[in-house]
């Protein structure tokens, strides 16, 4: 969730207190409610998460690092208010005996938490049943993404705070989970269709759908066994650098050596899939290839990455076109400037 514009909370600033002060003046003979407990009555988003200005409607659930309005009356000799138990700061001149304005700590806990507002004055304290929701779920990657039906998956990523998942628009059995990391039950029909994590802050759908790796931490069925750098060099699986799984592939590089993916025993249709999907990086400043399909290298698509993991979807039509069958898929390094170490992760095909 955005935070909230400074133009629209400063507009919502001066209106409200100012009114606030107004029935102060007007009562300031009457000091009866000035010693009494705090009570809350409700909360509100200072404005809405587009900017517009808030009608004020009661919530019951915000975010870090936002702003709300805590109403209700006592609030004049607030001492401390507290988030989940989060000692937050408040501004005392934006304290009324009935309206707080105050940010939500940015540190704020949201798991395992208590889900209550607090707000203690001179006289008492008062709480409030109101929950901090964590940011948006941030879906990293999974595997296997070639899972069968009944088989088990698991997703990594960040805030799976209670987290529901769907294949396609199939609700898929939860088996565990913590903030980063689900283990889900695939369910039947999943072939071909996304990954949805949704939590109460919103959902994160996977770039990748269940069946379509060419090479996720293995290789798919039907890629054949003597895939590598065309050179004999061989290559490593590495666990410590990856981007999607568990694993990914590294292999010391000549200039223009090639790495190949042959499929010629069992070609794929093409029928379904638009093109490919793969990740790259370089141990150099700038690292280059040239991606091949078929044999094909006049039609060939050069790919420029760096030291970062850099992903990339590659429509057949950039290389050449759509073939009936793809039997061969080559990486051929193209920077030529005197070798370099190289991963790829993340091999698949892209759904039309």
């Amino acid at each position: 969730m955005k935070n909230f514009k400074f133009k629209s909370i400063l507009k919502l600033l001066v209106v409200s207190l100012a009114t606030s002060l107004f029935l102060a003046c007007s009562n300031n003979d009457d000091e009866s409610g000035s010693t009494a407990p705090p009570v809350i009555n409700s909360v509100a988003a200072s404005v809405n998460p587009d900017g517009s200005p808030s009608d004020l409607t009661p919530i019951t659930q915000g975010f870090a690092n936002n702003l709300y309005i805590i109403r209700g009356s006592g609030f004049k000799t607030t001492k401390k208010i507290y988030f989940n138990e989060k000692d937050t700061y408040f501004n005392p001149n934006l304290v009324t005996d009935t309206e707080i304005f105050v940010t939500v700590d940015i540190n704020t806990p949201y798991a395992n938490a208590t889900d209550q507002l607090k707000v203690v004055t001179e006289y008492g304290t008062a709480t409030f049943g109101f929950v901090i929701a964590p940011p948006a779920p941030v879906l990293g990657s999974y595997n296997p993404i070639n899972a069968a039906a009944g088989s088990t998956v698991t997703i990594y990523g960040n805030f799976f705070l209670n987290p529901t998942v769907r294949f396609g628009t199939t609700n898929a059995t939860v088996l565990s989970s913590s903030l980063t990391q689900i283990q889900v039950q695939v369910p039947a029909g999943a072939t071909n269709q996304y990954v949805t994590v949704t939590t109460i802050s919103g959902s994160s759908t996977s770039t990748q759908a269940v069946g379509t790796a060419i090479y996720d931490d293995t290789a798919a069925p039907f890629v054949e066994n003597y895939l590598g750098p065309w050179d004999g060099s061989g290559f490593v699986v590495d666990t410590d650098v990856k981007i999607q799984g568990e694993s990914s592939i590294r292999a010391q590089f000549t200039g223009y050596t090639g790495f190949k993916f042959p499929m010629y025993g069992t070609p794929v249709a093409t029928a379904g899939y638009s093109g490919i999907r793969v990740s790259f990086k370089s141990t150099k400043e700038t690292g280059k290839f040239k991606v091949v399909i078929n044999n094909n290298y006049g039609a060939g698509k050069e790919i420029t990455f760096d030291s970062n993991w850099k992903s990339f979807v590659i429509p057949f039509s950039e290389l050449g076109g759509a073939p009936a069958f793809i039997n061969e898929i080559v990486f051929q390094e193209f920077n030529n400037d005197g070798g370099d170490k190289l991963y790829i992760d993340d091999v698949g095909f892209v759904l039309n």
